[in-house]
Formats: structure tokens, sequence, C-alpha cells
């Protein structure tokens, strides 16, 4: 696992403290626009690799490769494309669920649910300076993100969305709830919305408290990826700005 470190615009500077001491050094992370890549929704004939830039060169802060059925050997060639597409612009590249990819292709983070490896046990693997970011849905979850050792809560699904499957869409109510939760606790954790989530939705998850969001089809199902990540990216550093102006 690389030691991912602050060094691009979007990472301005890091907490930096003695991991000797029991506390570790804390990726400042910019949680402003979470391009997902998810290889189930966009399909196998498209060049992840260039789709991620496209992303990054559009304003996406994070991006995150998701694939639930491909192989393992699959799935490590594709993350090592999109990783090899996106390092030098100091964007980091997390990988959902799957600890053994991030390990081989020693990207700089990963993505972990309720279902996954506990977030005690990713640090342990992964070490002091990976990004672990933590998918919150209901209350145990905002009780794991207080507890956990992780660097992002992404709160969701907030609605309906075609590429995933949202039984119980909690909507902005739901989300302003268990970020209260985690807010009282941690107030400096950066939190994200996902589910649902397009430009016209965008302005309200920042007004209900998320700071960036988490989309797949509003950049990667557009004709113009790019085009869509500025347009996205824009909306959320105008809601910032509005909710917390300088």
């Amino acid at each position: 696992m690389s030691n991912y470190r602050a060094g691009s615009s979007f990472f301005a500077h890091i907490r930096v403290s003695s991991f000797e001491n029991g506390v570790r050094d804390v990726p400042n992370v910019d949680y402003r626009l979470n391009a997902i890549v998810d290889f189930d929704a966009i399909g196998p004939d498209k060049d992840l690799g260039a789709l991620a830039l496209a992303a990054v060169r559009g304003g996406a802060t994070i991006i995150q490769y998701r694939d639930k059925n491909s192989a393992t050997r699959d799935m490590i060639d594709r993350a090592r494309q999109i990783h090899a597409a996106i390092k030098a612009t100091g964007v980091p590249l997390l990988v959902n669920d799957r600890i053994d990819v991030a390990l081989a292709v020693g990207v700089e983070g990963v993505h972990v649910g309720r279902e996954d490896m506990a977030v005690a046990d990713v640090r342990h693997l992964l070490g002091p300076n990976a990004i672990i970011g933590l998918t919150v849905k209901n209350e145990p979850d905002a009780q794991a993100a207080i507890d956990g050792d992780i660097d992002y809560a992404c709160i969701g699904g907030l609605f309906e969305t075609p590429t995933k499957e949202n039984l119980q869409p909690i909507g902005f109510d739901g989300f302003k709830r268990l970020a209260a939760i985690i807010r009282k606790a941690k107030p400096h954790l950066p939190i994200g919305a996902i589910a649902g989530i397009g430009l016209e939705r965008t302005p309200l998850a920042i007004e209900a408290g998320a700071d960036g969001v988490a989309v797949i089809s509003a950049i990667f199902r557009q004709d113009d990826p790019q085009g869509a990540a500025h347009t996205l990216r824009s909306a959320v550093d105008e809601a910032l700005q509005v909710r917390e102006p300088a």
C-alpha cells in the first residue's frame, strides 16, 4: 500500500502526528466529488482508465473503483489501469470492498460497508496512511463510523438509483439524522451523500450538510464525462460557498 500524502491541488495539507504515540497521520480527504467507476454499470466495452482521467480533469476529487462480480485477476488488471491513468494527478484511487485488490495494486485506499471486512482489520492490513471510507445506512453504521479509524463516511442510499437497488432510501431527512449523530462525535470527519444524486439534487445534498457527493450515472453515463464532472464539481463548490461563505 502506498503511503498517500497530500501534494496536489486537491489535498492542501495533512494533520501530521506520531503513530508511535497512538495517533496516525490523517489524510485530509477532499470529498467534494467522488466519481465511482462501477464496472457493472459502465460496461466492459469502455476504457475505465480514460473515463477516470476524464472525471479527474473535470474536477473529481476521489475515484472509486467498484466491481461486484468480476474475477479477482480481472479486477486487479482494471484497478491497475485506472491507477496508472490518474496517479500523476494526485487524486486518490479507492477500491470498493476488496482489500486484496487494493493491496495488490497499491492504491491509496478502500471503501467498505457493513458486510465487508471490519474497519479495524482493514486498518491493520493497509496501514496508518491508507484512506478508509465507510458506508453509513443506519444508526448502527453511524456508530461504527464514530468508533472506526476512518477518513470519511458516505451516507446512503438517499434515493432510488438505476445502478443499485435501495430498498429503503432514506432521503435528505435520513441523511441529516445520521450525519448529526456522526458530527456530534467527529465534527471534522468528511461526510458524503450517495445514491440518486444528480445535478439537481447536488445543491440540496450540500444544503443538507454533505461535504460532497458520490455519483456514477451523473458522470459515467453521460456523453461528456469530463464536462459532466466539471458541472457537478461547480455545483458542489457553489453550494458549499453558500453554506459556508468565506
